[in-house]
C-alpha cells in the first residue's frame, strides 16, 4: 500500500497549488459572463463560425493582460488603483477609475439583465429576480472572507462547462466550419462590430482590476509567481474553450450558410440548448450555464468597483474587515448591486447592451493596455520588469490589438445600421 502512496514532496506541491489556485480562474470564469455568452451567441447565429478563429487567438493575449497583472499584485503589494494613483498621480488615477467604474456597471447591468432573462425562462418577473440575486450576493460578500467569495465563484462557474456539452451535442458541420474559419469579411461593418464586441468582452477594464487586488486580499507574494501564473494560463484557456463552444453551439443552431440569424432575446439564444438537449433538460442547463458566469461576474465587477474606489480614495478596502470596519467599501458594493438592479427591473434590451458594453471596452483598451505596459515597465523590482524581447512582444501584440479593436470599435458602430 506505501508504494502507491504520494511522494510528500508532491502532496506539498499539490497543497501549495490549491493554496494559489483561484484568482486567475475566477477573473476568467467571470470572464466568460453574460455578455461574453450573448455576444458568441450573436456571433454564431450571424456569421456562422466566421469568428471562431479570432476565440483562440485571444488566448495568448489574455494570458499576457492577466500575466502583467499577476507580477504587479506580487512584486509591488498594491492594487492597479494604487499604483496608478502613485505614478500618474490623482487625476489620471480617478481617470482611469471613473472608465472603470462606467465599464463595471455597464457588465453589471449586462449580468443582471442576463440572470432576469434566465428568470423569465422560468416564468419569473425581472425584479423577482435581480432583487433575491442582489440579496444573496451582498449577503454573501458580507460574511464571508475572499476565500469563502473564491470557493463560492469557482463552484458557480463550473456550471459554464455545460455550454461544452451542448457544443458537442449540436453535432456541428464540419465542412461548413473549414469554409467559414478563414473567411474574416473585414469590410463588413456588421462583422467589425461584433469583432469589437469579442474583443470588448474577453479584454476588460474590471479584470485587471479584479485579479490583481484579488491577489493581494488573497495575502500572496512573489514566492508563489509560478503557481499564480499556471492560474492564469488555466483559466484564459477555459475561457476563450467555453466561449467557443457557445459560438459553436448557435453556429450549428442557427448559423447556416447565408442565414444570418440575429438574436434578440435570452430565450432566443436558449433555443440552441433546447434543439439539441430537449426542451426541459436544454432549459435548464442553459439556465445554469449563463448564470454560473453572470453570478461570478456579478460578484468580481462590484468587487473591483469597490476596491478600485478604496484604493484610489485611501478608503479600508479588504474582506477581510467588517462591514463596520470598511463602510465605504461593502456601502460602494451595495449601491452597484442597488443601481444595477433598479435600471434592469426598468426594462432594457439586454442583446443590444451586452454587444455595445463589449464594443466601448474595446475602444477604451488604449488605454487599459497603455497604462498596464507602463506600469509592468517601470513599477517592478528589477527581477520582473517588462523587458527585453518579450516587452517588444508585447509592446507590438498591445498595440495592434488597441489599435483594431479602436478600429474595428468606431468603424463597425459608424456602418451598422
Amino acid at each position: 500500500m506505501m508504494d502507491n502512496a504520494i511522494p510528500p514532496a508532491t502532496l506539498v506541491r499539490l497543497k501549495r497549488l490549491a493554496t494559489v489556485i483561484g484568482p486567475g480562474l475566477v477573473v476568467m470564469l467571470a470572464d466568460t459572463d453574460a455578455g461574453s455568452v450573448i455576444t458568441a451567441a450573436q456571433s454564431g447565429a450571424q456569421w456562422g463560425y466566421r469568428l471562431l478563429l479570432l476565440q483562440a487567438l485571444l488566448i495568448p493575449l489574455l494570458f499576457m493582460v492577466q500575466e502583467l497583472t499577476v507580477r504587479l499584485a506580487l512584486g509591488t503589494g498594491k492594487g492597479y488603483g494604487e499604483l496608478i494613483l502613485q505614478r500618474f498621480g490623482r487625476a489620471i488615477a480617478v481617470l482611469a477609475m471613473t472608465t472603470l467604474v462606467i465599464s463595471c456597471f455597464g457588465a453589471l447591468i449586462t449580468q443582471m439583465s442576463g440572470l432576469a432573462g434566465v428568470g423569465q425562462l422560468f416564468g419569473l418577473q425581472p425584479w423577482q429576480t435581480v432583487t433575491v440575486i442582489g440579496l444573496l450576493i451582498f449577503a454573501m460578500v458580507c460574511t464571508g472572507s475572499y476565500h469563502s467569495v473564491e470557493r463560492i465563484a469557482i463552484f458557480l462557474g463550473i456550471f459554464e462547462l455545460a455550454f461544452l456539452l451542448v457544443a458537442w451535442k449540436a453535432q456541428p458541420d464540419w465542412a461548413q466550419m473549414g469554409r467559414q474559419l478563414l473567411h474574416i469579411p473585414l469590410h463588413n461593418p456588421g462583422y467589425l462590430y461584433l469583432v469589437a464586441a469579442n474583443l470588448g468582452t474577453s479584454v476588460m477594464p474590471w479584470t485587471v482590476f479584479y485579479q490583481q487586488s484579488a491577489l493581494i486580499d488573497k495575502g500572496l507574494g512573489l514566492s508563489h509567481l509560478k503557481l499564480a501564473r499556471i492560474d492564469t494560463f488555466l483559466g484564459a484557456i477555459l475561457c476563450q474553450v467555453i466561449t467557443a463552444a457557445v459560438l459553436i453551439a448557435t453556429a450549428a443552431a442557427f448559423g447556416h450558410e447565408g442565414a444570418g440569424v440575429p438574436l434578440d432575446s435570452v430565450p432566443q439564444i436558449a433555443q440552441a440548448f433546447t434543439r439539441v438537449l430537449g426542451p426541459d433538460t436544454g432549459r435548464i442547463l442553459f439556465a445554469m450555464a449563463l448564470s454560473g458566469g453572470a453570478l461570478v461576474a456579478t460578484i468580481v465587477v462590484c468587487l473591483s468597483a469597490a476596491w478600485a474606489l478604496g484604493e484610489v480614495f485611501g478608503m479600508r478596502h479588504t474582506l477581510a474587515q467588517h462591514p463596520r470596519e470598511a463602510p465605504w467599501f461593502y456601502g460602494a458594493f451595495g449601491f452597484m448591486l442597488l443601481a444595477g438592479g433598479v435600471l434592469v427591473a426598468s426594462g432594457v434590451n439586454l442583446i443590444k447592451l451586452s454587444i455595445a458594453t463589449g464594443v466601448i471596452n474595446a475602444i477604451l483598451l488604449p488605454v487599459v493596455l497603455g497604462l498596464l505596459y507602463w506600469l509592468a515597465r517601470k513599477e517592478l523590482p528589477q527581477r520582473y520588469q517588462l523587458k527585453g524581447t518579450y516587452a517588444v512582444v508585447i509592446a507590438i501584440l498591445f498595440g495592434v490589438t488597441a489599435l483594431f479593436g479602436l478600429y474595428a470599435g468606431l468603424a463597425g458602430a459608424w456602418g451598422s445600421p
